[in-house]
């Protein structure tokens, strides 16, 4: 019994040693700052009047706060924040009625920089390597002055520019080639133009259909949602999705809404296209020949984002008092959040 209790004794005495042993080399990650774990939401503000925010919610969406640039460096962002991308430990936030860039820590949202030399009424950026990209209308009742800024990511300078059709607006990278997709700004377009960012040289347009107003990528290839003219313009067009092989920029598929639906806000959840069309979202898989005739959910949504199988939508309301966002989880298209943010709330960005 005795010697029982003595190996018991020294098997205790192993085991508190090499716990000890283990404790002492761990080491303990330092928090990166109050931002890491969670995302943003760009808010635009009141149209033409006061400032812009970006709100922060966490992981879990216990934590809300909607002005966290003000909080943190005492001092507005200015009016319009129209978007947010991010390279590296940093975020950009661009802010378009003020021709600006506004550039923080993306972890403790931080000044570090503002860019505004070079930017004329900026719309969105993307970060390739050490260089960033922003698309700018320049005078939006101009046709010909519409260009992407080129920015050096280690000194926040625009370096160059590239002329471009008018109305840039969202972009996309793919395989070291920039897609711009020509909105139209004030009026209306009908084309993307394609970038090669070594060269940083207009390498071709193509011809999608009008009013291109988002992109998302599946296996190397671009799938592109136009929402057509609107009815106002007196020359009423159909919706179009396109989808783009990029490695020779032709058109693979094209898809023909009728010509009063204009569709909006594309995203892509694994195999699945999501998109808003008259106060609903649809989901068409990418091999479906057709276009799915009923939505998976109602809801009028002024941007769609999705994560981890969660759509994150929000909704501008009357556009002049704070929006919601709300987050459906689209395995059983269940709300799991409903939570109030800024005035008009264009954007969500994932920080991890």
């Amino acid at each position: 019994m005795k010697l029982l209790k003595r190996i018991s004794y020294v098997l205790i005495a192993t085991l508190i040693l090499a716990s000890c042993s283990k404790d002492d080399n761990v080491t303990v990650e330092e928090p990166l700052g109050d931002y890491e774990n969670g995302f943003f939401v760009t808010n635009e503000g009141p149209f033409g009047t006061g400032t812009g925010t970006v709100s922060f919610i966490s992981n879990d969406f216990t934590e809300v706060d909607h002005t966290i640039f003000n909080n943190v460096n005492n001092s507005d962002l200015g009016n319009i924040v129209q978007s947010m991308g991010f390279s590296e430990d940093n975020a950009y936030i661009v802010v378009n009625n003020s021709h600006k860039i506004e550039v923080v820590n993306r972890y403790t949202f931080e000044s570090i920089a503002t860019i505004s030399d070079g930017l004329d009424n900026p719309r969105y950026f993307v970060a390739e390597g050490t260089k960033g990209y922003v698309s700018n209308w320049g005078d939006p009742f101009d046709n010909n002055d519409d260009f992407i800024a080129v920015i050096d990511l280690s000194t926040n300078t625009v370096t160059s520019t590239i002329s471009v059709a008018f109305g840039p607006e969202k972009l996309m990278l793919i395989r070291g080639d920039l897609y711009v997709a020509h909105q139209g700004g004030f009026g209306q377009n009908s084309i993307l133009s394609v970038i090669n960012t070594e060269a940083n040289t207009f390498v071709t347009e193509i011809q999608v259909g009008d009013v291109p107003n988002s992109m998302v990528a599946y296996d190397g290839d671009l799938w592109v949602l136009c929402g057509g003219n609107p009815d106002y313009t007196g020359n009423e067009t159909n919706g179009k999705l396109v989808k783009i092989e990029t490695d020779t920029n032709t058109i693979a598929q094209s898809f023909d809404f009728e010509t009063t639906q204009h569709p909006s806000q594309l995203t892509i959840n694994g195999s699945n296209l999501i998109y808003g069309l008259n106060g609903e979202v649809f989901s068409k898989e990418v091999v479906s020949t057709e276009l799915p005739s009923t939505g998976i959910f109602s809801g009028f949504f002024y941007s769609m984002t999705v994560k981890d199988g969660k759509l994150y939508a929000t909704d501008a309301g009357d556009f002049t008092s704070n929006g919601t966002l709300k987050i459906v989880d689209l395995s059983d298209n269940s709300v799991l959040e409903t939570i109030e943010v800024g005035i008009i709330p264009g954007g969500v960005y994932f920080n991890n």
